[in-house]
């Protein structure tokens, strides 16, 4: 074994990976189709928080690290890792577009011997019912003249409590010889690795996991909003029930679930489900009360505004969808921000990790957070959580604040403070 793969899609997903093996002395070639992550990959810049400049460019210097867009290079790997975006198109159906090009890319350079892995969230039957035929159209065949698995991602951006070597990695094949394939790749580089029966059940075991997540976050949304009419503190209820040490998980209202999993996941298992004549009223229900908090929440702070609302001026502050990541996809603030605009307010955003960002052909750039800033802003809604946001000195100069994360707990300053599942206070 000459200790060489491939990553294929270096995102939030593939660079981490890449860099994992590189730095445990394989040589990878990352793949990608932008131009623009190629060449900051090859400078040592990263576009990732999660993954400093210096030890991508260490890995870089090394040799260890490349980065191309030329798909030939996997005839020279052991292993191809496939970490390409799956979203869902418009009409919430899987969009597995950028997956399907991949496989054709590969299948003109495979070769046998080969171990081939799977990484993006997907539905059940993707692994062998979409990637397999597209990488058998030369003739080899997968099991027999190369390995084929399924393993999902468990990446969490900004987490800083587990390491990515640290968190266990599920593993399958669609026959017994790849999952040992891909068990033994995987077991040089990760500190557990675990085997499930097949590459279906990993897929669905990745599903499972965000739609846990997205199911809980939407109830306990909905329950905030019941906090919010009946005059009780959602978060002091939530922390006294955290003191159970049994049956009981806390999750913390927000403006809704974002980011490039959690809400697609669910709707990936939903548009399964549907296929085989199936139903799922959990995820539908919690579909429908993720999509309402961003309007709930523009409906809070108009009631607290009245005659002047569309002539308002908001600043929203943070506007990722989940604290100390620079990454806007599906993000609830962005909706705010929509519903604002379409309600005519003038519009102003402060994030110290997207300094530029066009919202319906119009480009906004992050204003800093000054006294008069702050003060000219007829309300201050603090949307994402980002560490170093100076929360003392937004609640010392705002006149009004609507908190969606309850960053200002504890906090008094000459305005007034507005908290989702606050109890109105």
């Amino acid at each position: 074994m000459n200790r060489k793969i491939a990553v294929i899609g270096l995102g939030y997903v593939g660079l981490p990976l890449a860099l994992t093996f590189s730095r445990e002395g394989y040589q990878v070639s990352g793949i990608d189709l932008d131009l623009n992550k190629i060449h900051s990959i090859k400078i040592g810049k990263s576009y990732l928080l999660d993954i400093s400049d210096d030890i991508l460019h260490s890995e870089v210097i090394s040799g260890n690290l490349s980065a191309t867009n030329d798909f030939s290079v996997v005839a020279d790997v052991d292993a191809i890792i496939i970490c390409v975006p799956t979203p869902l198109n418009e009409e919430h159906v899987p969009d597995l577009s950028f997956l399907i090009s991949a496989g054709n890319m590969l299948n003109e350079h495979i070769q046998k011997g080969q171990t081939i892995i799977l990484e993006s969230s997907t539905y059940p039957g993707t692994t062998k019912d979409v990637l397999k035929p597209l990488l058998e159209k030369k003739g080899l065949k997968a099991g027999i003249d190369f390995y084929l698995g399924y393993s999902p991602e468990r990446i969490d951006p900004g987490n800083q409590q587990f390491t990515f070597q640290a968190i266990p990695k599920l593993i399958s094949g669609i026959t017994e010889m790849c999952a040992q394939k891909v068990y033994g790749l995987y077991s040089l580089v990760f500190d557990q690795v675990i085997k499930v029966s097949s590459t279906e059940a990993a897929e669905l075991t990745k599903l499972l996991e965000n739609t846990y997540r997205y199911v809980n976050i939407s109830f306990i949304n909905e329950f905030a909003t019941l906090c919010d009419h009946l005059k009780i503190d959602a978060w002091e209820v939530i922390d006294a029930a955290g003191t159970k040490p049994y049956g009981f998980t806390k999750f913390f209202p927000s403006p809704g679930a974002g980011g490039h999993c959690i809400p697609v996941d669910p709707l990936y298992l939903q548009w399964k489900v549907k296929e085989a004549g199936l139903h799922s009223s959990f995820i539908e229900s919690s579909a429908v009360i993720n999509q309402k908090m961003p309007a709930y929440i523009v409906n809070q702070v108009k009631a607290q505004i009245h005659s002047n609302w569309k002539e308002a001026r908001i600043l929203v502050i943070g506007i990722t969808y989940k604290k100390d990541v620079n990454d806007i996809r599906e993000s609830a603030a962005i909706e705010i921000m929509r519903l604002l605009t379409q309600e005519g307010c003038y519009l102003e955003y402060h994030d110290p990790l997207i300094s530029r960002m066009t919202l319906d052909g119009v480009t906004y750039q992050s204003i800093d957070l000054t006294e008069g800033n702050l003060a000219n802003a007829d309300c201050v809604i603090i949307a994402t959580d980002h560490s170093q946001l100076p929360v003392e000195f937004i609640v010392k100069h705002a006149s009004l604040i609507y908190d969606a994360r309850n960053i200002t707990r504890g906090l008094t300053g000459r305005g007034k403070i507005i908290r989702l599942g606050g109890g109105g206070n």
